[in-house]
This record gives structure tokens, sequence and C-alpha cells, in this order.
């Protein structure tokens, strides 16, 4: 894969900055921001959707008001590491919808959860009803959040 510095110009980045910010902009106030009319900027938005700078788009929910303010982190380490262990591991993730988030690290441990529920007592029911019964799970350790300080899309590089 190319450098994101290689591919993008100002104007794509400023395309990707404004969508980040809200998705919902017509294709009228995209042109406004970027300063270029309507035809060159939705060919810069097939082009940016094609080649996979644009993945989707997508609402932001409020957790909270739909009843799930709990976030918990969880540390997990699996019993192996072979491809079809990690494979298994991950399809079940991928079914959980508890799980908002899970990134496989390097370090002491093989991946990280993000998991969201109503209370702690959800998250516990969680933990024993989804999370210790994952494929090859040997053992968690979980972080509970109490604020969140930032969350949200990714910052759009400079160019160079």
């Amino acid at each position: 894969m190319n450098d994101i510095s290689d591919d993008l110009d100002r104007i794509d980045r400023r395309i990707l900055a404004a969508l980040a910010k809200d998705a919902r902009l017509s294709l009228a106030a995209l042109s406004e921001k970027v300063g270029l009319s309507k035809t060159p900027v939705a060919a810069r938005l097939k082009r940016l959707e094609t080649e996979g700078y644009i993945l989707g788009y997508h609402a932001a929910l409020d957790a909270e008001r739909l009843g799930l303010a709990q976030v918990a982190f969880v540390q997990v380490t699996l019993s192996g590491t072979t491809a079809p262990q990690l494979e298994a591991f991950n399809h079940a993730v991928r079914e959980a919808p508890e799980i908002e988030a899970c990134h496989m690290i390097a370090g002491g441990f093989d991946y990280l959860l993000k998991i969201r529920t109503r209370d702690v007592a959800a998250y516990r029911r969680a933990l024993t009803d989804l999370i210790a019964h994952l494929p090859h799970v040997a053992q968690t350790s979980t972080f509970m959040a109490m604020e969140v300080v930032k969350d949200g899309t990714p910052v759009i590089p400079r160019a160079r």
C-alpha cells in the first residue's frame, strides 16, 4: 500500500476531514467547503470510495441514551496462536454485538476488546456468558472506563 501522502492531495484531505466531521454533508455543501464545484468533488468522492479511503457513511450514536454507557476494555490471552485458533477467535468476536472493537496486540497479551453494556452487572454477565466462552481464551483482565476523554474519527494526516 502506498503512503497516504503519495495518494492524496490537499483537496482530497479536506474532503475526508469534512466528511469525518459530518458524513451527511450535501454535495453542494461539501463543494463549498473544499472550494471546488460539484462535478469535480463528485468525481473525487467516487475515487476516494473506489480506492478504499471512504469505507462507508455512518451515524454517530449516543451510547448512553441507548443504554450502553458502560465501557470495559478486556485484555485477552489465548491458549494458542495458530492460524486456526486465531481465525476461530476472530470469527466469534465478529458475531458478538457486545464487542464494539477488537484489536490484535503485539505484547504481553493477544487481543484488546472494547465491550459496551448497560452497567457493570451486564458486563459481568457478558464476561461469564460470552467472553469466557470465546474460542481458545485462556485468560482475561478487565479495565473499566470511568470517563471518555476523547473518542473520535481518525485524523487526516497533513501533506508532507
